[in-house]
């Protein structure tokens, strides 16, 4: 028997049960990862709680729980490719991934090696969050010399948009509650509060005006940019959500090369881009990870142990 944190009704965090359950084998052309670290994301409790949103990922109950995760190959089955047992990896699996077990069939679109100097709590955030915040900024075209500004930028997304954008050579200010201020500073951000008044405070912080905005959490961004005369081509969301105003651009993770995490691991491997790490709690404690980030009040990323 293994464990694995699955759900039988649509709800809260109180819906999740940590369960024993057959321990699964593989079948031909798949590969075990026996997993060590998940990383949470919204869109994981979300669709708990949205049977709508599960439909859209194909997710029917009873179900698993969560999408990132990292760990070592433990079993190949025959025709299998790309990966040998003890091979340390991380990748998503949507619906599967906090459980001691995942299975993956290859060619693996969404498993990666871990590269040296990246540990599996680090690795088990990226894949999510990674590709969302490559795709916000893709999406506008971001380059050198951009003024963009970051709606949500002390999230899970948040932290990588800020710290890629600025490898790009942009000047970040991010949106957050005052108490990420400091936070934000040491991503390389010019932090600004969100709320009423938030187009005066960035003129303040930016007379010159800003030139491209993506929106990693709500709508106040992007309302924002288009009261400073950005154009809405150079503007993007996030999938979730209500739909942007026309011409806004509207992405995923699923919008850029999965070639793009491995750039991004690399980076974090030299010291280049850091992974703050929020919390960690163990699979026993998952109802109260869960609730810690519903209520949006993290810096950075929350792990799952196993």
């Amino acid at each position: 028997m293994s464990k694995a944190v699955r759900y039988r009704r649509f709800g809260g965090p109180e819906v999740l049960e940590l369960q024993e359950i057959p321990e699964p084998h593989v079948a031909p052309g798949e590969v075990r990862v026996r997993v060590t670290a998940a990383g949470l994301n919204p869109m994981d409790w979300q669709i708990t709680t949205q049977p709508d949103m599960a439909a859209r990922f194909g997710i029917t109950l009873p179900a698993g729980f969560g999408s990132d995760f990292a760990g070592v190959v433990d079993e190949v089955g025959a025709q299998a490719t790309g990966f040998s047992i003890g091979d340390r990896v991380y990748g998503a699996a949507i619906g599967r991934s906090v459980a001691e077990f995942v299975l993956v069939k290859t060619p693996a679109a969404h498993l990666w090696r871990t590269p040296q100097g990246v540990g599996d709590e680090v690795a088990c955030t990226l894949p999510v969050s990674g590709l969302t915040a490559v795709a916000a900024l893709e999406a506008v075209g971001l380059r050198a010399g951009d003024t963009v500004l970051i709606g949500g930028a002390a999230g899970g997304v948040g932290v990588f948009a800020v710290q890629l954008a600025k490898l790009a050579g942009a000047r970040v200010i991010g949106t957050a509650s005052a108490g990420t201020f400091g936070f934000l500073r040491e991503l390389g951000a010019e932090p600004v509060a969100y709320g009423p008044g938030l187009a005066d405070r960035v003129r303040a912080l930016a007379p010159e005006g800003i030139t491209a905005a993506t929106d990693l959490f709500g709508r106040e961004a992007v309302e924002t940019a288009l009261e400073l005369g950005v154009a809405p081509e150079r503007i993007s969301v996030v999938a979730d959500g209500p739909a942007p105003p026309p011409g806004v651009r509207r992405t995923g993770a699923l919008d850029v090369d999965p070639g793009s995490l491995e750039r991004i691991a690399d980076a974090i491997g030299s010291g280049a881009i850091a992974v703050p790490i929020a919390a960690t709690f163990p699979v026993e404690r998952i109802r109260e990870a869960v609730t810690t980030q519903a209520a949006r009040h993290v810096h950075g990323k929350i792990v799952i142990t196993l």
